[in-house]
């Protein structure tokens, strides 16, 4: 033969060990490839397997391999239930891998073959069970049981220490690794330096401290992986998306289980990394003079990547193939880090996913909205909350160097729960050196490397004030649901560029128009200059932009300050009708990201879902969000593949008009939105906030 192991001894190992600390390293004589068939329907999961493929081993020694991973030697029976799963899964294999078209596999009975250009998945009667092959053995595991113990539990080393994970129906999960040692007060984290350590990875680490819950050891990280390379051996390795959860720099984890990244892993064939990093005070306080210079949420996420660059591999990631992905303050993570000399050349690409650029209330420079895209000088931020928490954290000395030493002795859940907290990043010098990213020009100041900014049709009803009384007038209505004066009001009725549409509630309809202006000035504007901007001076190696159509709006999950909730259920759509006008909001998008909605309203829902997280996982792969068709195709892609014969490309960002992406199913093409919109707010702003009203 020509694998010499010993597998009876270690599934002997196995059995006495199983649900202890693991004794040998799961992948130390094969890699561990888990195939699921995920079409992203949660509903539809009874009916499909997931299936283990080992490296070659005789059909003995494979059976061994098998037992030493807790299953069996995948059945005929089992294989033939579900003939389509297991022949897309193995046909995708077959041509990721560059394999002939015919292909022979151990399976307990015997051999199965699937040849690619029949379409066929038969089981001769041969005597093959002498000759090395590929193994295919169940997959029974569905993640860690209440006790912590799972059949499915796995062990790898990486970097001098070991990980215990196990896996899903989907995936392989590693949770809360730590990525850092645990953080000092006010100052920048460590990698993490303990070596020879067995690190049970099969729950989630504490999230960050913020108000009410967390904690200042919270410097953990999640993995879910398809795929785990033999030891010491990185053939094959996977593209990494890299999670920043959003959460007004204030809130938040990578806990959060619409950003789980066992869905895509599966479906997409990548490899998920989701971060925590520090919050509020905590992450981001900067004292002019001091050594107290912020940012350290900002480094966190930098200590973060270097983990994971280091460590990857091992877990099945590319280490040169990261793309840094984030939704709102992780939006505007991903922007910082897109300028950061501590981070630029650690990241392959980069999604901003509804990144807030601007402000109405208080003026471009001065709005909490507007302050998550451009970075504060020390001072500036100091101005704004750092007095205050001294202050009502009781610390209250005359000498600063004194008041520091206080702050660093209140309870971390007592100081992020102040009502001022500092929750921006700043211009230290060292993480943060620029106020706005540059995309003015090629200098080198900021990332080479593809981007995607984006955002939702309606995200400005997340951020206006649906008034609590109806409203008389139109001109009410935008007042207050703007919270701005009333010759800036009429200035935007005058415009005629936010057209009044009359449904017979004046209240609804005035929102309606107010959600319009917030959505262009808080996060459309700003991206859309952003993009352009970097395609006509080359600052980004390429720039696409998109706008989601669609939203799955749970409330306790998005930002819904007004309770608005998604479209109105009816007896045939229960969970609403998104055929009907809805507000699409803040937060509603993620699983169009990661493809785990909670429920599916309607066909065109899954299919948007699979649509969209196939452009994303493009782009995370090659850095151009349009799917290879063969490799769809060979995966079974069909409704995606129709989407996108529909569709059209999703072109770059070439010019004045775009172009940009709809996502929908289909999704179509578009110029920019809203530019005489936003070149009216960019003046009319300006003129009534810094001095004409």
């Amino acid at each position: 033969m020509l694998f010499n192991f010993n597998f009876t001894l270690l599934a002997a190992l196995w059995s006495t060990l199983s649900g202890l600390v693991l004794a040998v390293d799961s992948n130390s004589a094969t890699s561990l490839t888990l195939l699921y068939q995920n079409n992203l329907n949660g509903s539809d999961d009874a009916n499909h397997i997931g299936i283990l493929l080992l490296d070659n081993f005789s059909n003995k020694d494979g059976a061994a391999a098998c037992n030493s991973v807790g299953e069996q030697l995948l059945t005929r029976k089992a294989a033939e239930s579900h003939r389509d799963d297991i022949f897309q899964s193995l046909s995708y294999v077959a041509s990721s891998e560059k394999k002939f078209p015919l292909q022979l596999y151990h399976i307990s009975e015997g051999v199965l073959v699937i040849d690619q250009v029949l379409g066929t998945l038969t089981f001769p009667t041969l005597p093959y069970q002498y000759f090395d092959l590929r193994v295919i053995c169940s997959q029974s595991s569905d993640g860690p049981q209440e006790n912590g113990t799972s059949v499915g539990q796995l062990s790898i080393s990486s970097g001098g220490n070991n990980y215990i994970g196990y896996r899903n129906k989907k995936s392989f999960q590693f949770r809360g690794i730590p990525f850092a040692d645990p953080p000092e007060r006010f100052v920048h984290s460590r990698p993490y330096s303990p070596k020879g350590k067995t690190i049970k990875a099969t729950a989630y680490g504490s999230q960050c401290a913020q108000v009410d819950s967390g904690s200042e050891d919270c410097l953990f990280l999640n993995i879910q992986t398809p795929y785990i390379p033999k030891r010491d051996s990185k053939p094959r390795l996977r593209p990494v998306l890299f999670w920043i959860h959003g959460g007004g720099f204030s809130a938040g984890s990578s806990t959060d289980r619409r950003s789980d990244g066992g869905d895509l892993a599966s479906r997409e064939d990548v490899v998920v990394v989701s971060i925590n990093y520090r919050l509020s005070t905590l992450g981001f306080l900067a004292i002019p003079g001091t050594n107290v210079t912020g940012n350290y949420g900002i480094g966190d996420q930098i200590t973060a990547l270097q983990w994971t660059i280091d460590n990857i591999a091992s877990f099945g990631g590319d280490p040169k193939k990261i793309t840094i992905i984030g939704a709102s303050a992780g939006a505007t993570a991903v922007r910082i880090l897109l300028g950061s000399p501590q981070a630029i050349g650690k990241f392959q690409g980069a999604i901003a996913w509804s990144n807030p650029g601007g402000g109405l209330s208080l003026g471009i420079e001065t709005s909490p909205i507007a302050l998550f895209s451009i970075n504060l000088s020390i001072q500036e931020s100091y101005e704004i909350s750092g007095q205050n928490i001294f202050q009502e954290a009781g610390c209250n000395q005359k000498v600063l160097e004194d008041q520091i030493t206080c702050l660093k002795a209140i309870p971390a859940l007592k100081l992020v729960g102040l009502p001022h907290v500092a929750q921006f990043a700043v211009q230290d010098g060292h993480y943060v050196t620029v106020r706005n990213l540059n995309v003015n020009s090629r200098n080198g100041s900021t990332a080479q490397v593809p981007v995607i900014f984006g955002m939702l049709s309606d995200e400005g009803a997340s951020f206006s004030t649906y008034p609590k009384q109806p409203v008389t007038s139109h001109l009410q209505g935008i007042q207050e649901s703007l919270g701005i004066s009333a010759p800036y009001a009429q200035s935007i009725i005058d415009s005629g560029l936010f057209p009044y549409y009359d449904t017979g509630n004046l209240t609804l309809d005035s929102f309606n128009v107010s959600q319009r202006v917030e959505s262009d000035l808080i996060m459309r504007c700003t991206s859309q200059a952003t993009v352009y901007a970097a395609s006509q001076s080359g600052a980004f190696s390429s720039s696409y932009y998109y706008q989601l159509q669609r939203s799955i709006n749970v409330i306790e999950a998005t930002h819904d300050p007004n309770k608005l909730g998604g479209p109105p259920a009816t007896p045939d759509f229960p969970n609403g009708n998104p055929n009907l006008p809805y507000f699409k909001i803040h937060g509603g998008g993620l699983p169009w990201v990661f493809g785990n909605a909670p429920f599916i309203r309607d066909d065109n829902d899954l299919h948007s879902i699979q649509l969209t997280t196939g452009y994303f996982a493009s782009f995370v792969k090659t850095g151009d969000p349009n799917p290879d068709l063969p490799y769809l195709q060979s995966r079974g892609y069909s409704k995606t593949v129709e989407g996108i014969e529909k569709s059209g490309p999703w072109e770059k960002v070439s010019g004045e008009d775009g172009k940009i992406k709809l996502l929908d199913y289909p999704s179509t093409t578009s110029p920019f939105i809203d530019v005489p919109q936003c070149a009216f707010l960019n003046y009319s702003l300006s003129y009534y906030v810094d001095g004409g009203v």
